[in-house]
């Protein structure tokens, strides 16, 4: 292991310096501040480590850990390495080897990486992405997400859109933000989820509106009306770079009357500000599989797809990032 890094496990007692350092880091989003971390820290073992070089913080690893592996965090949509901003490629490196080392040393045999999509990045962050083909990591799954590039973005030439979004206009829907998380969840989002995949939401009503009490400017809710009753909905986490669609889900009346339709020609537009719109992903299977309809719907609103991917790193491979320079 470098003896110029130091490698310590999360305490609560450093969230001040982990959320200040996430906040200015350049591969980083609200998810991997502490006050959104813990809300589920019941369902977890957190075993997040920080990095630090001469008593500077360079580097953390939002994780937990389950027998012999640490997952970067299965709490979490996505994960990784996040790196301050003025981090070399070098320096990078050195903390992955140092990070990997330290993992061995605690008799951690895998390190289970689900990376941060690029859209979230900053400045360019793919340091890790070379690291882990020198540790010939290994691509355990691979996901699609449907993202409209706002900086150059494709028009809406789909029939079907388009008759969705005047049936909206036609039923006269009205799109209201709301800090009520109650009627979509409770009327729609919950009920919708039971009826046709028998599951439910991974956040519970109580837990997103914690969250969203305790990340009011990037947790939002839109929500679509008709004659004063809910018809379909949206819950946005929006980010420096990105606003995305964490929930979307309509009633059956929404679904008669262009509710989805209408509310996301909507949002394209609101969201214009941020370089991304994501819709999420279309994967189901551990991403071996495609929802073809569902990407299909997120294509026709110019969505094109971006990868996220999932690794899995044997730590005593930390000894092949050695020789690397020439």
């Amino acid at each position: 292991m470098e003896d110029n890094y130091k490698i310590k496990v999360y305490q609560p007692s450093q969230k001040s310096s982990w959320d200040s350092f996430v906040k200015e880091a350049k591969n980083s989003t609200f998810l991997f501040q502490r006050d959104f971390m813990d809300y589920h820290s019941d369902r977890f073992q957190d075993h997040s480590l920080l990095v630090h070089k001469a008593e500077k913080l360079v580097a953390v690893l939002p994780a937990n850990i389950s027998g012999s592996e640490l997952h970067s965090h299965q709490g979490l949509s996505y994960g990784g390495l996040v790196l301050g901003k003025k981090i070399t490629f070098e320096e990078t490196l050195q903390i992955f080897k140092s990070l990997l080392a330290f993992l061995k040393s605690e008799d951690i045999k895998v390190l289970k990486l689900k990376l941060l999509p690029r859209i979230y990045h900053q400045l360019p962050s793919d340091e890790i992405d070379y690291l882990l083909f020198l540790v010939k990591a290994s691509l355990i799954r691979r996901d699609v997400t449907s993202c409209v590039f706002n900086e150059n973005p494709i028009k809406i030439a789909s029939s079907n859109r388009l008759r969705g979004i005047k049936k909206g206009e036609k039923n006269k829907l009205q799109i209201k933000e709301e800090a009520n998380f109650k009627p979509f969840w409770n009327e729609v989002l919950e009920p919708n989820l039971k009826q046709v995949h028998n599951q439910k939401p991974v956040h519970s009503l109580e837990e997103i509106e914690l969250l969203q009490s305790r990340f009011p400017k990037n947790i939002k809710q839109f929500n679509v009306y008709k004659n004063g009753e809910i018809v379909a909905g949206t819950t946005i986490f929006e980010t420096a770079t990105v606003a995305h669609a964490q929930y979307i889900s309509a009633n059956e009346i929404g679904r008669q009357t262009g509710g989805l339709d209408f509310l996301f020609n909507h949002l394209l537009q609101h969201f214009s500000h941020r370089k991304q719109f994501d819709f999420g992903i279309s994967n189901e299977a551990q991403g071996m599989k495609v929802n073809k309809g569902l990407l299909n719907w997120k294509e026709t609103f110019g969505g094109r797809s971006i990868t996220h991917d999932f690794y899995e790193i044997k730590t005593e491979n930390h000894q092949l990032l050695n020789d690397v320079f020439i």
